[in-house]
């Protein structure tokens, strides 16, 4: 496991507003100490780096958040230091996640500059009505001005889009994706909107003051997805995520492949393998008590626990699942250490297969087109 290059996160909690469907660790602050937050980052990758000796970084990711709200020294900075500690393989992949309203041309070519080979931008619709119904501070026009950009700045980018919103039909979602196609590069990722508890959209959807799509009308827009960006040359590569061959993002496949990664920042969480178990980490999520931590005792890490045999299967399978290329046996084999046959119950296997759901070759284990429609159901009746 140590050959295999290790991948880091990094996460930056801030963001200027919250959307009412995000559930995700991020925060608004009047005002950050951009001083103060980057000797923290620095210093929880310092304790990350020590406990991971002898491993090389094969991707960044800056999540968020916001992280095009950083101060692109930050991101330099972090940068260095990872080289530094662990050393980057030659062909280390660097994304940061941007909103479209953080975007200008200067900040960007200091991404780039400070190492950033990657940018991930947040435009989630090219529709007016629909990004003020998602809380987005920016309009279309602006969005496609960030994706210019970007396509002028970094040699690899893509954008988000959010389908199976409110009133959606299937022929105007299919309008919208040949417009986003337009501008598109190799990679872009299809989301669809899911009422999440704890935010505005789910209290919302309670009350009766928000409709969705439901299950088959979900099911054709996914549909519709999947046969618009394949004919473009952008086949789902992953449930969500589409991209012409070879440019897909390879730190998301290291959690899907369940290869190690290392968290830093305020909730990041890390998979990593040493003697032969592999160890879940946490950390605190409220940002001004990661801070403090961090501060405190040079680390922001809430939980750190060997998985057991049970949990380290299903997270194999779940994530390997939601690949097109699923499991092979090799990789199976070594994450869990034993093989498809002897980890899976054989008649959940067997009705699964028998009914389009999974197919078990000489290739490995994966998910059907069908199965990938209703993949949480899959897994469920797999793993029991």
């Amino acid at each position: 496991m140590t050959a295999e290059p290790l991948a880091l996160y990094v996460h930056w909690p801030f963001c200027v507003s919250k959307c009412p469907y995000c559930d995700f660790n991020s925060h608004v602050r009047e005002a950050v100490d951009h001083k103060r937050w980057r000797a923290a980052l620095l210093a929880e990758l310092g304790s990350v780096a020590a406990a991971t000796p002898g491993r090389r970084l094969g991707s960044i990711f800056f999540g968020g958040g916001t992280p095009s709200l950083m101060e692109p020294e930050t991101v330099a900075t972090v940068i260095a230091e990872a080289a530094r500690r662990w050393g980057l393989a030659p062909d280390c992949e660097i994304t940061l996640e941007a909103n479209p309203n953080s975007a200008d041309a200067a900040r960007f070519a200091a991404y780039r500059d400070a190492g950033v080979n990657r940018v991930s931008l947040g435009v989630q619709a090219l529709d007016d009505r629909a990004l003020r119904l998602l809380g987005r501070a920016h309009d279309a026009k602006e969005a496609l001005a960030a994706v210019a950009i970007a396509a002028r700045t970094f040699p690899r980018f893509s954008f988000d889009l959010i389908y199976a919103r409110p009133d959606q039909t299937v022929a105007a979602w299919r309008e919208e994706l040949s417009r986003a196609l337009a501008h598109a590069g190799e990679h872009i990722s299809v989301y669809q909107l899911t009422i999440e508890k704890g935010t505005p959209f789910y209290g919302a959807h309670r009350r009766g003051e928000l409709a969705v799509p439901d299950e088959e009308e979900a099911a054709a827009l996914y549909e519709a997805t999947q046969d618009v960006l394949e004919a473009a040359g952008l086949p789902a590569y992953e449930v969500s995520n589409h991209a012409r061959p070879g440019a897909e993002s390879r730190h998301n496949l290291a959690y899907w492949q369940a290869a190690d990664y290392a968290g830093i920042g305020p909730g990041a969480h890390g998979r990593i393998t040493r003697d032969g178990a592999t160890y879940a980490t946490v950390n605190r999520r409220a940002p001004e008590a990661w801070l403090d931590a961090v501060e405190r005792a040079g680390s922001g890490a809430e939980e750190r626990r060997a998985l057991d045999a049970a949990e380290r299967l299903d997270e194999v399978v779940m994530m390997g699942l939601r690949i097109a290329e699923g499991i092979p046996h090799a990789r199976f084999a070594e994450r869990t250490g034993r093989t498809i046959a002897d980890a899976l119950d054989a008649d959940r296997l067997a009705r699964l297969v028998d009914g389009g759901f999974l197919a078990l070759d000489s290739r490995g284990l994966r998910a059907t087109p069908a199965g990938r429609l209703c993949l949480n159901a899959v897994t469920a009746a797999l793993l029991g």
